[in-house]
């Protein structure tokens, strides 16, 4: 009995070391989840930052159909909570003059909005990481749409 006592200990710090080399390994950005109703959608960086190196992706924002008021529930992973993060509503496009407002969510994990929040019909979300001095102004941003029917 004292046998299999200690390789579980073993074995858990096994696993729990092949875990963090293969999560310090990755070469993409976390997602953002993203739930509104019964459709679920996991959200890509257009651009992050990590360990002061800065990468830009090349990601075309998914767009979902969405009742009206009807609740958006995002969820942002650890290490984009713990540095803080916010989120921009934007109009028919995602330049500045689109930009509708801005909501700062601090270092929750989640927040919750409605589909009728924003007033036009057709807009963008921008999840928004707060960024380090390491990265010069780089920060993490996940875009997606929405379309009220």
């Amino acid at each position: 009995m004292t046998r299999s006592r200690r390789r579980l200990p073993l074995a858990v710090r096994t696993t729990a070391l092949v875990l963090l080399a293969a999560g310090c390994s990755s070469d993409s950005a976390p997602t953002v989840a993203v739930t509104v109703g019964d459709q679920q959608m996991d959200v890509e960086a257009t651009q992050y930052c990590a360990d002061g190196e800065g990468k830009r992706y090349s990601v075309t924002p998914q767009v979902l159909q969405v009742d009206p008021d009807t609740t958006i529930l995002i969820e942002v992973p650890a290490e984009v909570a713990v540095s803080g993060w916010s989120f921009q509503v934007f109009g028919q496009g995602l330049a500045d003059e689109d930009l509708i407002g801005e909501v700062d969510v601090g270092q929750e994990a989640s927040y919750e909005l409605s589909t009728s929040d924003a007033v036009p019909a057709a807009y963008y979300i921008v999840i928004v990481q707060d960024s380090g001095e390491r990265c010069e102004g780089l920060a993490g941003a996940w875009p997606i749409g929405f379309l009220r029917r």
